[in-house]
């Protein structure tokens, strides 16, 4: 199958590209460096031409409010007409664990628009809502200081490696349109404060994490249950301690 991934040289979408090609699909890696602009339009009619599958990793390049809405309604409109008119048979897109349930959040309300421009497109579609991933560990500690300490919420959290995210993503992608969304998730639930305290202890860093229930979480407050699955989600493989390890040894 042709399968053309947009965002395909990110984080994720490298590691599904990789993943799709060595399952003997035809996998097109496709950004704005490759010359396909979802914003513009650019190189979306060529792209999808023959393509059954497209897979949607895009990520908004700003986190303000209004610049992010402006993206996934942009992006996700030219990219789901591009499709119709060149007969796409499945359109996978990869989403937000609790994006709906957190509205303070302008990034989760922009993903909140996305999904239903998704759902009324009148593409076959499968819409995957992920928790954050392991590998932002490190960006969400930098975020959260406050003087020598970490403040993070005690909510509870259950962050997943990007190569479990990868598989899962090429499986869907690969199996009939789900016609509704597939939730995924690291096997190790924890409070957030928790799970963090202990990515800082393993790379050597010094600094204390605080437990405090205000701690906002990109602007969002953050209820127990609100970044991870409410009912049944496919769980990865690896867990902290095991992507902590591959982490240091790949170093």
């Amino acid at each position: 199958m042709k399968i053309v991934v947009i965002g395909g040289t990110g984080l994720i979408g490298s590691k599904v590209v990789e993943k799709l090609k060595g399952k003997s699909h035809e996998a097109i890696a496709a950004s704005p460096n490759s010359g396909v602009n979802t914003i513009t339009g650019e190189g979306l009619k060529e792209a999808m031409a023959g393509a059954q599958v497209v897979i949607d990793l895009a990520n908004s390049p700003s986190f303000e409010d209004k610049a992010v809405l402006e993206f996934f309604e942009t992006s996700g409109r030219n990219l789901l007409t591009a499709e119709a008119a060149a007969g796409v048979r499945h359109h996978v897109a990869l989403s937000i664990v609790g994006t709906d349930r957190t509205p303070d959040n302008g990034y989760f309300r922009a993903k909140v628009a996305q999904e239903k421009l998704i759902e009324t497109s009148g593409i076959p579609y499968t819409i995957i809502r992920s928790t954050q991933f392991l590998e932002f560990l490190r960006g969400i500690a930098a975020s959260s200081v406050d003087g020598n300490e970490v403040r993070l919420s005690p909510g509870l959290f259950q962050p997943i490696a990007a190569e479990d995210v990868a598989a899962f993503v090429a499986d869907l992608a690969l199996a009939a349109p789900q016609g509704g969304i597939v939730e995924i998730a690291g096997p190790e639930r924890a409070p957030f404060n928790e799970i963090v305290a202990r990515y800082l202890k393993a790379v050597g860093d010094p600094r204390q994490v605080v437990s405090d229930p205000e701690a906002r979480y990109f602007g969002g407050r953050v209820e127990e249950r609100s970044l991870v699955p409410l009912g049944e989600a496919r769980l990865g493989r690896i867990g902290l301690d095991e992507w902590l390890r591959r982490s240091q040894a790949g170093a």
